[in-house]
């Protein structure tokens, strides 16, 4: 409300119980109730990734098994007091993805070629039986109640248009908004686009491996490449807006929207913090933070690069006024807001 800025709160179904409680939903409905008394009014539905520590998702007991599940609730629950969004995946979800045999990949059909992925010598896609069954699945979420599709993170635009239109042959017909991942790093490309499984062209591929050994050049590539696609996609007339996903680095959103002549002002890019900065959560923790372990409450003094983080603890005093630190992983702290 101070920024004049609309909050989408991103709701998942991982970790809805609350300890303690015997209600199952517990959490679920607690972030609703307070988003809805805080004025948010756009929820993002998602089934979330993996809890803290686990590789594989797994519903909680009694609670939610898919992102379908949490669009009904909150439409039992708030009618259409809430916008929602859901997610949509034009290369299919990563877990519909398959890894091909020599002789299946010789047998891909034009479509399958289309939204295939090829990384670590293995090609890599959804095959058309898994993609129906994601497009179908779609459609159960649009038709629960879900008012637009944000699009999983592409680099293809050739993709995003095909899976407009398989969404539209399927009557699938709210708006559809391209999710963008902007290059800011060579690693974090690659440790992103094999995360997700994502269709790399060669000649995407051919650059970015001959990109030097500099930031600045890699962001300014970033900005090149990234301006070339938002064009591409606005011109299509397929898509009212586009979604970045920043991970909280501006510099290279920032280039492309003023190649766009989308800033209204000048604006000032800083990132010096930004090798600081590690997930918790959905969140964001960095040094001179004010957290929360189940010792007490502490601010971050330090921040390793294995996710550990040093905290002073504030409520405990040793001889001559020293303070104890706790050195904690992120699944023990959590950012106070």
């Amino acid at each position: 409300q101070y920024h004049s800025m609309i909050a989408n709160l991103h709701l998942t179904c991982t970790n809805m119980t609350k300890e303690g409680d015997s209600d199952p939903l517990a959490a679920v409905r607690d972030a609703l109730r307070t988003a809805y008394e805080g004025g948010i009014r756009n929820i993002v539905a998602l089934r979330g990734d993996p809890a803290s520590g686990e590789t594989e998702w797994t519903a909680s007991e009694g609670g939610f098994t898919c992102a379908l599940d949490l669009v009904k609730f909150i439409r039992s629950e708030y009618g259409d007091e809430f916008g929602i969004a859901v997610a949509g995946y034009p290369e299919g979800h990563p877990d519909a993805i398959t890894d091909l045999k020599e002789e299946e990949v010789t047998n891909m059909t034009e479509a399958e070629k289309g939204r295939c992925s090829f990384m670590d010598g293995v090609t890599r896609v959804c095959k058309d039986e898994d993609y129906e069954k994601e497009m179908v699945y779609l459609k159960e979420k649009v038709d629960a109640g879900a008012d637009i599709i944000i699009t999983q993170m592409f680099f293809d635009t050739a993709v995003y248009t095909t899976f407009v239109r398989d969404c539209r042959s399927r009557g699938i017909d709210c708006p559809i908004i391209p999710g963008l991942m902007c290059i800011n790093a060579v690693a974090g490309f690659n440790k992103m686009a094999k995360f997700c499984k994502t269709r790399v062209t060669p000649a995407l591929r051919q650059v970015v491996d001959d990109l030097p050994d500099d930031p600045d050049a890699v962001k300014a590539f970033g900005i090149e490449f990234g301006t070339k696609m938002c064009r591409e996609l606005l011109e299509s007339g397929l898509t009212l807006g586009l979604h970045f996903y920043t991970l909280n680095l501006e510099k290279v959103v920032y280039g492309i929207a003023e190649q766009l002549g989308l800033l209204t002002k000048e604006v000032e890019s800083n990132e010096a913090d930004a090798a600081t900065m590690v997930a918790v959560g959905s969140a964001w923790a960095r040094e001179g933070d004010h957290v929360k372990t189940l010792y007490g409450n502490g601010i971050i003094t330090e921040l390793r690069d294995d996710g550990v983080a040093k905290i002073e603890m504030k409520n405990w005093l040793l001889a001559g006024g020293q303070k104890p630190a706790a050195y904690l992983r992120k699944e023990h702290y959590e950012k106070i807001f």
